[in-house]
């Protein structure tokens, strides 16, 4: 419950903080330079260590990856038939397929599904959402931003932070070895900082329009996150493979949350539609509260 006080609490802090003098209007730009070069790399480097490589990660780690690729394909097709720019584009890709499957998910899942359930949330998050948004993710950035023309894209994936921690952590994984106990807890404490900060720097830039021309893609790219890949992973699973086991359980529920706020940073770093991609974080996650005990309620019915 205190994860989902401190989630709406540093929104506030970061609307409220619009109207201090004292933070410079970049703010947001210095926060997300934080989050990605500093507390981004010490999460990959504190959890991938730790994380048992086997054939039983497959499903789960598979439901960012089907939802990354159902977006780009999704809203590369439609933004082509409607004539939408590159940044539009991009902004939908990368915040309507990357679901916040840490920071709002660990508090969904254990209460939903106690501690049992977290082994499948860092399963989801890990090898699926935080190596897409580390790889794919830089990958449709670039390539949707006005650096795509001017800037290899893969210079800008082996040079990204995270995407370096991530070969780090991962090559550890494989030969089962972890930081010592003092440098792996300093780690720990720095990829706390993430989801407040991250929330801060969404808040700070969150501004309410009324007659903004971003709801009608607001609530496009949200119907899409909220019930779309939920709907697709739920099918898939259940309809074709027939699982019906705690970790598909989870996965589904994880593929229902709510755009991921470090997607939602990128987009906002590389230029592509800052606005509509932070609406997309503070309209997205109190709306899936509502639409998590829906995907909560049929799973209960049908499994």
């Amino acid at each position: 419950m205190q994860s989902i006080i401190l989630l709406f609490l540093c929104l506030i802090i970061g609307i409220a903080l619009q109207r201090v003098r004292a933070f410079p209007k970049n703010t947001h730009t210095v926060l997300n330079q934080y989050i990605l070069w500093v507390a981004l790399p010490a999460m990959a480097l504190y959890y991938l260590p730790k994380i048992e490589l086997g054939l039983n990660l497959l499903f789960p780690a598979s439901v960012a990856w089907i939802s990354f690729g159902l977006a780009y394909f999704f809203f590369k097709f439609l933004g082509k038939q409607l004539g939408w720019s590159k940044k539009l584009i991009g902004c939908l890709i990368l915040t309507g397929g990357l679901g916040n499957t840490s920071f709002v998910g660990i508090p969904v899942i254990e209460a939903l599904y106690g501690k049992e359930g977290l082994k499948t949330l860092i399963i989801v998050d890990l090898p699926g959402t935080f190596i897409v948004l580390s790889t794919l993710g830089i990958l449709v950035a670039s390539a949707y931003s006005k650096e795509a023309q001017s800037t290899s894209f893969l210079r800008k994936i082996v040079f990204f932070p995270p995407f370096i921690a991530f070969i780090i952590g991962l090559l550890m994984a494989v030969i089962k070895i972890d930081f010592p106990f003092e440098l792996s807890e300093t780690f720990k404490v720095l990829a706390a900082t993430v989801s407040p900060i991250a929330l801060i720097s969404v808040g700070f830039q969150l501004k309410f329009h009324r007659n903004s021309k971003h709801y009608r893609y607001l609530a496009l790219g949200l119907a899409f996150q909220l019930l779309l890949v939920p709907a697709v992973i739920f099918g898939l699973f259940y309809g074709v493979f027939g699982k019906t086991d705690l970790a598909t359980q989870v996965s589904i529920i994880e593929a229902a949350m709510a755009p991921m706020i470090t997607g939602a940073i990128l987009a906002s770093s590389y230029g592509l539609k800052p606005q509509l991609s932070n609406m997309m974080v503070g309209f997205g996650i109190p709306i899936s509260f509502i639409t998590i005990a829906f995907w909560y309620w049929l799973i209960q019915t049908v499994m």
